[in-house]
C-alpha cells in the first residue's frame, strides 16, 4: 500500500498546490503594481467537492500584455478558468488594480495556510510511522 495515495496525502498536496498557485498569482499581482492597466487576479476557491474529485487542471497563465511579469509555467494544475479578477478595491489614474495592502494580506493568509497544510502532512505521516514502529517523532 503506497501512502500517498491515501486520501488525506492527496487532498492536502492538492491544497499545497492550490496554495502554490496562489502565491504565484500573488506575486505578479505584487510585481506589477506600477503596470498602467493592469487588473489584480486572483485563483479561485478549490471546493471541498473538486478536492474529493480529486480533480486536476493544467494551467498556462495568460497574460494580458506583454508588459506583465510572470512566473512562467505552472508545475501543477489550475487552469485559466481557475483565474479570476479580483474585487476592486481602488483603481490607479493609470488603470491599476492592485492594492499592496490587500495583496499582501492574502500573501500572509496564503502562507499561513501552506504552513498549516504541510503540519498536518508531516503528522499524517508520522501517524503512520507510529503504526510502523518507527515512532513519530519529529
Amino acid at each position: 500500500m503506497e501512502f500517498l495515495r491515501q486520501p488525506l496525502f492527496a487532498m492536502i498536496s492538492q491544497r499545497l498546490g492550490w496554495l502554490t498557485e496562489r502565491q504565484k498569482v500573488l506575486s505578479e499581482n505584487v510585481a506589477n503594481a506600477d503596470t498602467p492597466d493592469y487588473k489584480a487576479r486572483d485563483v479561485k476557491e478549490l471546493s471541498f467537492q473538486q478536492m474529493l474529485r480529486g480533480s486536476t487542471h493544467s494551467l498556462a497563465a495568460a497574460r494580458t500584455s506583454s508588459n506583465h511579469l510572470t512566473s512562467g509555467s505552472s508545475q501543477r494544475g489550475f487552469g485559466p478558468n481557475d483565474l479570476s479578477r479580483e474585487k476592486q478595491y481602488e483603481t490607479t489614474l493609470s488603470g491599476n488594480s492592485v492594492t499592496l495592502d490587500v495583496e499582501l494580506m492574502k500573501v500572509s493568509q496564503t502562507a499561513q495556510d501552506h504552513q498549516m497544510a504541510t503540519q498536518l502532512y508531516r503528522k499524517h505521516l508520522n501517524l503512520f510511522r507510529t503504526v510502523i514502529g518507527r515512532g513519530g517523532g519529529g
